[in-house]
């Protein structure tokens, strides 16, 4: 029997047990998942079923949603961060982890955490679930890759400020992100020969120099050695032209320089169905790419279609890993 996705519950204050109900509702058979939390943080009146072995998930979730009870110390109150729940939260993610490397779980998709509740709770000390997962896999460089049904993309450069994007920019960590995005493309995706599109950093991608020379002297070089290693890449491209529904249509995947020059596309295509990818884990791992949402937690209207696609999209990846036919669902 085919192993289920492993689901970790995240910060319990936020809105991850209320969308991980949700999903189970929509989902039940057809994607089985075993949520790995506390059963008690679960919104009133969710049918699920503590399981001990994920391979009880697939019977379980036709009825219920399958649960591996991890106890927390403190009750889950919708909004309010309880600092004695941080380890239980840090100790779930490991948990999840263990399962995929022992293959019990094909894939580990992640509710959202706080990371300052784990730093002040307990004294996290990553910058994020992303740099955690990658150390426990034993890994140094990971890609962040959001994705939904219109768009891939991949930004060469996260969460700094703007004004560091021209300095942060490096040959060897572009080509690193261009290598991985087109390995994660074969690999994950089931795409043979993937055609990747690169946005340049300036305006009209320095149109020629007069407006920067990052592309003439740092992307253009990296992109010129990619092709001659055989992969097909576009760009540098201007931004503004290479996100319409024609151009998309010309490549698998995008690299962007910076954070929302990669994210405004991909939110406004899609807002609430984009999906944050790890690329890099020598496991599947998939997050729903929002936060917590401690302001909506508890009111019973949370959006669970992220988490939803964040689900199905694991399902695909750990199939094409596994050399199979692709499934339904991206």
């Amino acid at each position: 029997m085919t192993p289920p996705i492993a689901l970790s519950c995240g910060e319990p204050a936020g809105i991850g047990p209320e969308i991980a109900a949700r999903a189970w509702a929509e989902l039940r058979g057809d994607l089985p998942f075993v949520y790995i939390g506390d059963a008690r943080h679960l919104p009133a009146g969710t049918a699920h079923a503590r399981i001990d072995d994920p391979s009880e998930a697939a019977v379980v979730a036709r009825h219920a949603l399958p649960v591996m009870q991890h106890d927390f110390p403190s009750p889950r109150r919708p909004g309010r961060i309880d600092p004695a729940n941080a380890q239980a939260v840090i100790d779930v993610i490991t948990r999840g982890v263990g399962l995929v490397q022992s293959g019990a779980a094909r894939a580990l998709c992640t509710a959202p955490i706080n990371k300052q509740a784990l730093k002040e709770g307990a004294g996290f000390a990553y910058p994020g679930h992303t740099e955690f997962l990658a150390a426990l896999a034993g890994v140094e460089t990971v890609v962040m890759m959001l994705a939904c049904e219109a768009l891939r993309v991949v930004p060469a450069t996260i969460h700094i400020p703007l004004r560091e994007v021209p300095a942060a920019l490096d040959a060897q960590d572009l080509r690193e992100t261009i290598r991985m995005t087109h390995s994660a493309l074969q690999r994950d995706f089931g795409i043979e020969n993937p055609r990747i599109a690169v946005a340049g950093l300036n305006p009209h991608a320095g149109e020629g120099g007069t407006m920067g020379d990052e592309e003439i002297n740092l992307v253009t070089p990296v992109l010129d050695a990619l092709r001659a290693e055989g992969m097909t890449i576009l760009g540098p491209l201007p931004a503004d032209t290479m996100f319409h529904q024609q151009a998309r249509a010309r490549y698998d995947a995008a690299v962007a320089m910076y954070h929302d020059q990669a994210l405004i596309p991909i939110k406004t295509l899609d807002f609430a169905r984009g999906v944050n990818v790890t690329l890099g884990l020598p496991f599947v791992r998939t997050s729903p790419d929002h936060g917590t949402a401690l302001d909506i937690a508890g009111r019973g209207d949370a959006d669970a279609r992220s988490l939803i696609e964040a689900l199905k999209i694991a399902r695909r990846m750990a199939s094409a890993r596994q050399g199979n036919r692709a499934e339904p669902g991206r």
